[in-house]
This record gives C-alpha cells, sequence and structure tokens, in this order.
C-alpha cells in the first residue's frame, strides 16, 4: 500500500519542535494500568485500522505513506516519544502510560478528534474487556473483523471535482490578539489549564439560554474578554471548529477533515442578555455549517495543499504554509474545539479523567471540550502561562451559577514530530 499524501500536507508544514501538530489524549483509569493487558489492547486495536500503521517517505518531491509493520510503541512514563522517529518505530502514532494513565500520541494530519476518539473506543473495549474480565457490548465499535469499507480509507477531498467554488470574501478585518492585549509576549511556558464542569448542568443551562456547548464555551470565552479588554477596537472573534464529514457524505473518514465557524462578538451585542447573545452565536454557526458553506470552506483547504503540491521544494512549501499559517492567526482570537460526547460505552465507568491536548492555536489560546462520564472538561490550552483569560472564564461561571472544578495546572508537553527536512 502506498498513500501519496494531500489532506496531511499543510498540517505537516505548519508543524515544528515548539508546537508540533498533533493530538495527546489523556485518560485516568479507575485503576492501575495492567502493561501487558494494555500491550495486548493496542496490538489489536492497530489491527483493526491498518491506515494508522504507515510510515512517511519522501518518493521523488512528493512524501507518501507506506505500510510499517513494526510494532506501535507504548511506553512507559508521560512523556511519550517523538512520531516518525526510531523511538516510535516510525510510526505517527504510539502509546504511553504511568500509574492509572493511558495517553494515545497521533500526528493531527493523519486524524483528527473524531478519528482518535474511534480508535480509542476500539482500545477501551479490549483493554477493559480483558482488564476486568467481562464481555462488553460491541455494538458501535469498530472491532477486528469488521470488513472496512472504502470509506475510511479513501481521502474525500483529494479528487472530489464537484465542489463549489469558494466565496471571495472582503478581507477579514484583524481579530483581537490576546497576547499582545495582555502584554504576553515575554511569557513563553506553554500551559494546559484543566476545568470540569457537571455535563447535565451546563447542558441544561446552556439549552435554557439557546446554546450549545460549543457555542456556549465560544461565547463566554468571549464575554470574558471583552471585559478584560472593554476598549480594544480589534474584534473578539472566535473559531468554533467544525467536523466536515457531514457535508462531504463521509461519515466513516479517518482523516483530518475539521474546519471552522468564525462567531464574532459585535459592539452591539455586548449589552444583550446571554441568551439573546447565545441565540445570535448559533445563528452564526448555523448558517457557516450549511452544506454549501462547510463544502466552500473544504475547497478552500483543498486548494492550499494544492497550492503545497506545486512546489517544488520543502522549504518552498514551508513558506507557503507559514504565510498562510500567519494570516490564519491574524484573523482569529481563539479557538474551541468540542468533537461531541465522547460515548465509549460501557468503558466509561472505569473511567476517572480525560483531557484532549493539541497544539494552541499561533494566536495563543485554544479550548478542548471533552465530554466523559457525565462531565465537561474544559482544557484551555495557552502558548504563555498567565491565568488572566482563564480567571476571567471561571468568573463568567461563577456570574451564571455554573459550579466548577478547576482540576489542575501542567506543562502543555507534546512529544516531537520528527521531519524529514530537519535535523530535530
Amino acid at each position: 500500500m502506498e498513500q501519496k499524501l494531500f489532506t496531511e500536507l499543510r498540517p505537516l508544514y505548519v508543524t515544528s519542535r515548539e508546537s508540533p501538530n498533533e493530538i495527546r489524549i489523556r485518560i485516568r483509569m479507575r485503576d492501575l494500568i495492567d502493561p501487558t493487558i494494555l500491550r495486548h489492547a493496542v496490538d489489536t486495536t492497530m489491527e483493526r485500522y491498518p491506515y494508522f500503521l504507515v510510515e512517511l517517505r519522501k518518493k521523488d518531491t512528493h512524501y507518501v505513506f507506506v505500510e510499517n509493520h513494526r510494532p506501535v510503541v507504548i511506553t512507559n512514563s508521560l512523556h511519550g516519544v517523538a512520531l516518525n522517529s526510531a523511538d516510535s518505530n516510525f510510526h505517527m502514532i504510539a502509546f504511553c502510560w504511568q500509574d492509572n494513565w493511558i495517553i494515545l500520541d497521533v500526528f493531527h494530519g493523519m486524524t483528527d478528534g473524531t478519528g482518535a476518539y474511534e480508535v480509542l473506543r476500539t482500545l477501551l473495549f479490549y483493554y477493559c474487556s480483558e482488564r476486568y474480565d467481562i464481555q462488553l457490548q460491541a455494538e458501535g465499535i469498530r472491532l477486528v473483523g469488521d470488513d472496512i469499507p472504502a470509506e475510511e480509507w479513501t481521502d474525500p477531498v483529494a479528487n472530489r471535482t464537484d465542489l463549489p467554488a469558494p466565496r471571495r470574501n472582503e478581507q477579514m478585518s484583524d481579530a483581537l490578539n490576546l497576547i499582545a492585549s495582555a502584554g504576553l509576549e515575554k511569557d513563553h511556558r506553554h500551559t494546559v489549564y484543566s476545568i470540569a464542569i457537571s455535563e447535565s448542568e451546563f447542558m441544561k443551562f446552556s439549552l435554557d439560554n439557546d446554546g450549545s456547548p460549543g457555542t456556549m464555551v465560544s461565547l463566554l470565552l468571549s464575554r470574558a474578554i471583552a471585559k478584560l479588554f472593554p476598549y480594544a477596537k480589534d474584534i473578539i472573534r472566535i473559531t468554533l471548529c467544525v467536523n466536515q464529514r457531514k457535508a462531504l457524505h463521509t461519515p466513516l473518514a479517518h482523516q483530518s477533515l475539521v474546519g471552522g465557524a468564525f462567531l464574532e462578538y459585535k459592539d452591539k451585542m455586548r449589552e444583550w442578555p446571554l441568551d439573546r447573545q447565545a441565540t445570535a452565536y448559533r445563528g452564526m454557526v448555523f448558517a457557516q455549517t450549511e452544506e454549501e458553506n462547510v463544502l466552500m470552506g473544504v475547497a478552500s483547504i483543498k486548494g492550499i495543499n494544492g497550492l503545497l503540491l506545486s512546489k517544488e521544494s520543502d522549504q518552498e512549501r514551508l513558506g507557503v504554509a507559514g504565510y498562510i499559517n500567519a494570516l490564519a492567526a491574524r484573523v482569529i482570537t481563539a479557538t474551541v474545539s468540542y468533537v461531541g460526547k465522547a460515548n465509549y460505552k460501557e468503558a466509561e465507568q472505569y473511567i476517572r479523567d480525560f483531557r484532549t491536548w493539541t497544539s494552541s492555536a499561533a494566536n495563543g489560546l485554544t479550548v478542548e471540550i471533552s465530554a466523559v462520564n457525565g462531565r465537561f472538561t474544559l482544557d484551555f490550552l495557552q502558548t504563555f502561562s498567565s491565568p488572566i483569560f482563564v480567571n476571567a472564564f471561571l468568573k463568567e461561571l461563577e456570574e451564571n451559577g455554573i459550579v466548577y472544578d478547576l482540576q489542575d495546572v501542567n506543562e502543555l508537553e507534546l512529544p516531537n514530530i520528527k521531519l524529514p527536512w530537519t535535523e530535530q
């Protein structure tokens, strides 16, 4: 098997040692991890996902994934190993564990949260079945022995010829820059603040105010930022991540298929009550997630990847990707991502904590929302350590009667991805 990279290109060319483009999902189980059973579970799981058992290679001037039959690495640490290196057996996916934590590390260009959740559903099914000697229900879980449909394998964007032309908008205005506004230019300690809130209570609060979890977190964050900088001239613009699979009619695709809806906290909205603000945000999401609009976003991303492919050298592609990344950073204040309810089935009873970490957006702040075992976990992923925005957000929760638990503060540590054009 040989697969030419396409949707993986831009994520590959924007990754770096300082900002490795990967997903790290940390799961704290009820009991100490049994490493022998974990090894069995990982081996069985990866047999079900052969399209992740690949190695990155260069062919002529382009990159391809080829089959990699080496074992997927599992290490006894919380640090993990560098992906695409000898330490990871040249895989773009790896696992690690310590005490009662299991961690998945995977290159974000190869899949997204939706795809990673599928792998973890399978892993937890096999691990918990053997660890607790029980028969879990298999419905809705991808297991070894399944026929793997072509839709799981095939890139739904690369050969698509019927996408609508991207809309030619006027250039988007600059968004409020959090780092500059708060004077954090010298604060380079990448940090994650993890906040837990009751799923049922926050769902009720969101629905009572005509919101959803993603839009409500985006709105509360917008309100918090606005109160910190009431006289800022640039607009507060939150990007809420959008799963493109529905619009592409490819719900089983494993690739990284993430677009975004822009939520602008307009000046006129600031005096509105919360429910009216939430209605406005939901309206923005509704309009931007109509199929035609999502497909325009897909067409734009396809155009960028086509442009990268047209360049002959890695350095040219790095220049293009870096330029586009810088443009995107200028028009976004912060990013909010919510994959949806994890639904790890019966295995959830054995999960005590769940964290989703990624490299924070170039503008400094990404909020990852996870919904597992009856609670939402909000991971504030920052390129800085200051709690200024977390504290302002927590104040919004308090003022709206939402009980929270600031669970911990950690260094945002992500393993490196070894890139073929560098010595790192």
